[in-house]
């Protein structure tokens, strides 16, 4: 009898064990399945902003972020905007891209880092702006990169903050 119970209290053990062992596995999985859940989320942000402004649907594209984030725009190196909520963005976009008749943006890598209900990533992007200036149709070029802040609120990602860095610039006249 104190053989069997002594097996039966080893298989009970082994059995507990490799339960906590599955159990530990499927709540790891479930955590990476969410992560990889979030970055896809951002990655889909990012892109929708782009193609937003690409259709110059300014007013869908500033429900994207905050209500009350901010976006600073450096040209080599030095601030030229900063705005703070939905409205001074609604504005200034659609003041921006109202001077060109063809909007590109081509996005390329992204990295996120992710902490809870928080993010912060840096994404890679092409612009293509295609406009008339002095009679001339021109084409502009500029290799951007964005530094976001993400939130989750409501169970949607938003962007909190972005620093959007337009590093280099090339325009040529078109029809040359």
């Amino acid at each position: 009898m104190k053989k069997l119970v002594t097996v039966l209290a080893l298989f009970l053990t082994m059995y507990l064990s490799a339960e906590a062992q599955t159990m530990k596995s499927d709540d790891d999985l479930r955590k990476r399945i969410g992560e990889i859940e979030d970055k896809i989320a951002l990655k889909e942000l990012v892109d929708t902003f782009s193609t937003l402004s690409d259709r110059k649907e300014v007013r869908a594209q500033t429900q994207l972020f905050t209500e009350n984030a901010t976006v600073e725009t450096y040209r080599g190196g030095k601030l030229v905007t900063k705005l703070t909520g939905r409205q001074e963005m609604e504005n200034a976009f659609g003041g921006f891209l109202k001077n060109f008749e063809a909007v590109y943006h081509i996005n390329g890598q992204q990295t996120v880092t992710l902490n809870g209900d928080k993010a912060s990533g840096i994404s890679y992007c092409m612009v293509t702006l295609i406009g008339t200036e002095n009679g001339k149709k021109m084409k502009t070029s500029i290799g951007v990169f964005y530094q976001d802040d993400y939130v989750r609120e409501n169970g949607r990602w938003l962007i909190a903050k972005r620093v959007s860095n337009f590093h280099w610039e090339d325009k040529p006249e078109q029809g040359r």
